[in-house]
Formats: structure tokens, C-alpha cells, sequence
């Protein structure tokens, strides 16, 4: 289909609806006013952000939550360069993010004009694939590679570089209908006989072990695993961006693993005879001490990306495909196994070692969480920030359902929440509500985003735990330099309920626990906009269970030991 008499934005515009994109987040400058004038003209929603970054995070939530493409529109320089920290994050979690960015005019890159920024070698390290336009003829091919690349195999973040003369001039090429990339070839099912291979290996455990990971929640294989359990006759474990792919609640389900993983999914991982891994990476949070970790047991591994195979462990069998097509494979060749033993051994664990937080003192993050379960009946989407609470919501909100906890997993990135949960706000069509659990201190990184969630007046929860400290970050300390407090005092924290007034948002206020269910309860009736619950939270918590950086999966606290433990050589 040719092109007539259109301009690079506008093409640009129309592209974006080819591709089904209804909603674009971002924030003008000089360099992008050509599209931001094309996109009036169109019906795509510009959701207008209080700062570049808060854009990408957005878009990062909406992606999360709808599936789709999320889609950054920044201007050039500072405004292009704001959006590295979103797009690291979304590349370290997989999330496909198209995002364009303004540029000086093609005649003066490589001088140094004003807001000229190399953003595509800068961002080099964080995407999948990034583009520089210096033909506005190239646009219909280049954004149709662009979102094709970013939603295809292992997905990720892809950068559009657009000078502005670019997106000025007129384009005559035709619209692009498919995608000719040499080299690119994403991976479907597994080779047949490599999987024959892992169900000879299968059928011959008796403690086997299921570890879900964020690839099998994009890959829509959620059913596909708990039938693959259920068949089995297997226990299921999950990483951080894992959770809600098995349901919590199932009798087979021990809970996350990892650094501050439940005791039974721990203890699982390092007494199994076969782990099968379906679209986790093994990244440090799960493997503590690497030379002791699975060395006792069988790795089948299943991913979509080639990378991965031996990057942290060599696999016996790995499966590189798409998580569902893998286990559509695999489920025919496999029967029940001989694990009536080891579910035995896993339900005695279960009752010795059950998640549990301190009754006294004041309020705990961990029973704002758990009475968020309970009023909702578990059926809302959670967005958390990072640091302990992130943690505490992981271990107390049961998710029962595919992405329905929402983190900075890889990238650990304190600001992603808030923005992140208007991003999922926006695109949420399941019909739970939002509710974003931050702490005070990634909550100041981003709060100006206030302003975004009272104008498009998104019905989301905003439950700020503000103990007054960077808790993770203390708990360290605490635990291996002797208390020795440095730089995690968050003094003169505003008054969070008066501030979510200013921006004429509701405001509630809990500080005892026995408050809590009637406080949540009142906040969730309020439909009509965001609710900003400022919970204030005991100052000294620390989250258990925990291995230690640097130990062993067996060497899991319960508890904070009364020595000073060796200083870790990780971060939190």
C-alpha cells in the first residue's frame, strides 16, 4: 500500500495503529513536535507523564499487564537519556518496549548540537535491537522490525532513534506487512528427540522438582505446568517473576525460592533428584552458592533463548522453545512418578516451616499484605517496588494467577512501582484492582507521577510502607556490619497523606495493625480515582526466611542470628 502525501510522523502514527497500539506514554520536547502534533489526529490514548523515566516504567506495567508492546515517545538529549534506567529494566525482565526518541537533525549529528545525545550507543547494552533513522523512507520497515523483535523469542526493549528532520519530511515508501531478518530466527518447539531424551530422564526420578520462572508466565504456558505437575505427581516452585504461574493455593505449591524463598522450596531445590527449570534463568537469587547448587540432582532446562544454556549450569537436557509449545511436547511422553515418599517429606516441611511474621510491636508490612489478600480474596493485580516489602509481598500475597505480581526483578530498579501500576492501571481489562505496595523510599523516586494517576483518574490503590528507613539496605547492615547504620535514615519524610492532597487525591492513614482490614476495606469502595493509604510501618523488620549472600540453600536462616555473619560480596 503506498504512501500519499504524509509526513515521517505521520507515518510514524499510522504504523503504531497497523501494529494495534492504543496507547503511547510520554513527554514533548523540541526534537519530537511532529509527532506529538501527528498524534492528535489519531485515537491513540498519549498518556502524559510527569518525567521521561516514569514513561518507560509505564509502559513497562502496561506491557506486563496487557501482553502488548509498550510504547515511549521522548524527545532528544536529557529526555532520550531518561529513559536508560526504565529500558534496563525492562530488558532485564524480558518486556517488550518500542521506544522512540527525538534527535537533533540529521545534518548535525556528530557535533555536539544542542540535546544531541548518542542515545542508541548508550543504550547498546540494554535493548535487543536499536535503530537510528536517517531515511524517512525507512520508517514503515524499520517500526515494523521494531515491534517484531521486541514481542518475538525472548522478548525486550527496542530503541528508535528519529532526527527530527526525519519525522518532517515526506515519506512516499509503502506500509510493511511482514519482516524479511536474515540471522533472526526465534525458536518454536524443541528438537523432537532432545525432548524424547528428557522424558527418559524424567520417568526415572522419585523427587522430582518443577521451577517456574518468568518465561513460562509470557509463554502462556500457566495450565500446561499444572498439568504437567498434577501428572507428575511433582512439587512447584517459583522465582520472583514465576509467581501466580502455579497457583499458590494448589496443594503442590511450596512458594518462591530463592534468597528469601519459603524453607520447603529451598530445601526442595537442594535435595531433588531432577529439577525441570521452565523459563528460568538460574540467576543468583535463586542459585546462592553455585558450586553446591543442583549438584545432587538431573537439570532438564527449558527456554526460549540459546543463551542460556550453560551460562550458570550445564543442563543434562535442554529444551530451547517457546514454555508451552516445550511442555505440549513433552506431556505425552511422561506418566505419574514414584514420589509418593517425597511429597511426604515436602508436607512435613510445609508444617515445621511455615511463613510467620512478629504479632507485637507496630504495624508490620507483612500483615498490611496478608490483610490485602483477605479483602480482595486474592484477586487484585500487585505492583511492588523494591527492597523488603517487595519481599513480604512475594511471601504473603498468594498469587493464583499468571501476572498478577508485578516487580523489577532483574534489575532490582527502586522507582519502577508507581509508575509501573499506572502503566498496568491503564491496561488492565481483568477487572481486579490495582494496588501498588511501595515503600517510602523508591516512592520519592517517582512520586511526581501523582499528577498522572489523578488526571486519567485510575480506580488504583497506593499503599505507601514507610518505616523511615531504605529497609533492605539497613537489614544488611544490621545483619553483617554490626549495625552500623549508614546512609538509610529516610529523615523528614513528608507527610504522605497531606502530599497525596495536594494532588487531590484521597488519603488514609494506618499505624496499628488492628486498624488495617477496616482502613483497606474503606480504600477499596473509593472507585472513582487513586487512594493513597500510607501505612506507618515498624522501623526495625527484617525479612526471614533469608540465605545469606555468598551461602549455601543450606544454610537458610528462620531467623536473625545474634553474630555478626561474614560481609556479604552481592548486592541487595
Amino acid at each position: 500500500m503506498a504512501i500519499k502525501s504524509l509526513n515521517g510522523a505521520q507515518v510514524m502514527i499510522e504504523c503504531l495503529k497497523r501494529e494495534g497500539v492504543d496507547t503511547v506514554f510520554g513527554y514533548p520536547g523540541g526534537n519530537v513536535i511532529p509527532i506529538f502534533d501527528a498524534i492528535l489526529d489519531s485515537d491513540i490514548k498519549l498518556v502524559l507523564t510527569r518525567h521521561e523515566q516514569g514513561a518507560t516504567h509505564a509502559a513497562d506495567g502496561y506491557a506486563r499487564v496487557t501482553g502488548k508492546t509498550g510504547v515511549v515517545l521522548v524527545t532528544s538529549g536529557p529526555g532520550a537519556t531518561n529513559t536508560l534506567t526504565g529500558i534496563y529494566t525492562a530488558y532485564m525482565d524480558s518486556i517488550p518496549l518500542v521506544v522512540f526518541t527525538g534527535q537533533t537533525i540529521s545534518p548535525n549529528l556528530g557535533t555536539d548540537a544542542f540535546q544531541e545525545s548518542d542515545i542508541s550507543g548508550m543504550s547498546f547494552a540494554t535493548v535487543k535491537h536499536s535503530y537510528l533513522v536517517k531515511n524517512t523512507n525507512d520508517l514503515p520497515r524499520v517500526i515494523k522490525e521494531a515491534f517484531y523483535v521486541a514481542h518475538s523469542g525472548r522478548r525486550g526493549p527496542v530503541l528508535i532513534d528519529l532526527p527530527k528532520d526525519v519525522s518532517s519530511a515526506p515519506c512516499t515508501a509503502p506500509f510493511v506487512d511482514s519482516v524479511d531478518l536474515p540471522g533472526y530466527k526465534v525458536p518454536n518447539k524443541a528438537e523432537q528427540s532432545e525432548v524424547e531424551q528428557a522424558a527418559i530422564t524424567i520417568k526415572k526420578s522419585k523427587k522430582p522438582l518443577i521451577l517456574v520462572g518468568h518465561g513460562a508466565a509470557m509463554s502462556g504456558a500457566s495450565r500446561a505446568v499444572k498439568e504437567l505437575a498434577e501428572k507428575l505427581g511433582s512439587p512447584v516452585s517459583s522465582t520472583l517473576l514465576g509467581l501466580g504461574t502455579f497457583p499458590a493455593s494448589h496443594e503442590l505449591s511450596l512458594g518462591m525460592t530463592g534468597m528469601h524463598g519459603t524453607v520447603p522450596a529451598n530445601k526442595a531445590i537442594y535435595e531433588c533428584d531432577l529439577l525441570i527449570s521452565i523459563g528460568s534463568r538460574f540467576d543468583d537469587r535463586i542459585t546462592a552458592k553455585l558450586s553446591e547448587f543442583v549438584k545432587q540432582c538431573e537439570v532438564v532446562h527449558i527456554d526460549i533463548d540459546p543463551a542460556e544454556y550453560g551460562k550458570i549450569i550445564i543442563p543434562k537436557h535442554f529444551l530451547c522453545g517457546d514454555a508451552k509449545m516445550v511442555l505440549e511436547q513433552l506431556l505425552p511422553m511422561v506418566d505419574k512418578l514414584d514420589s509418593a515418599e517425597w511429597l511426604k517429606t515436602i508436607a512435613s516441611w510445609k508444617r515445621k516451616y511455615p511463613l510467620t511474621y512478629p504479632k507485637q510491636g507496630g504495624l508490620r508490612v507483612q500483615h498490611v499484605v496478608q490483610t490485602l489478600h483477605e479483602v480482595t480474596q486474592g484477586k487484585a493485580i500487585v505492583v511492588a517496588d523494591v527492597g523488603q516489602h517487595q519481599m513480604w509481598t512475594a511471601q504473603f500475597f498468594k498469587c493464583d494467577y499468571p501476572g498478577q505480581l508485578l516487580n523489577s526483578g532483574g534489575a532490582g530498579t527502586m522507582g519502577f512501582g508507581f509508575p509501573a501500576a499506572i502503566g498496568a492501571a491503564i491496561g488492565n481489562k481483568t477487572g481486579f484492582p490495582v494496588c501498588a505496595v511501595l515503600g517510602d523510599g523508591g516512592f520519592q523516586m517517582t512520586l511526581c507521577e501523582l499528577a498522572t494517576a489523578k488526571i486519567n483518574k485510575l480506580p488504583m490503590k497506593i499503599f505507601i510502607m514507610d518505616n523511615h528507613f531504605l529497609g533492605m539496605v539497613r537489614q544488611w547492615q544490621d545483619m553483617f556490619y554490626d549495625k552500623r547504620y549508614s546512609g538509610v535514615l529516610m529523615e523528614e519524610n513528608p507527610d504522605f497523606v497531606k502530599l497525596a492532597k495536594a494532588y487531590g487525591i484521597e488519603a488514609l492513614y494506618i499505624s496499628r495493625n488492628v486498624d488495617a482490614r477496616r482502613i483497606i476495606e474503606k480504600a477499596m469502595e473509593i472507585n472513582d480515582g487513586p487512594v493513597l493509604i500510607h501505612c506507618e510501618c515498624e522501623q526495625e523488620d527484617n525479612v526471614f526466611p533469608m540465605i545469606p549472600p555468598g551461602a549455601s540453600i543450606k544454610d537458610i536462616l528462620i531467623e536473625r542470628p545474634k553474630e555478626v555473619l561474614e560481609k556479604p560480596t552481592g548486592g541487595t
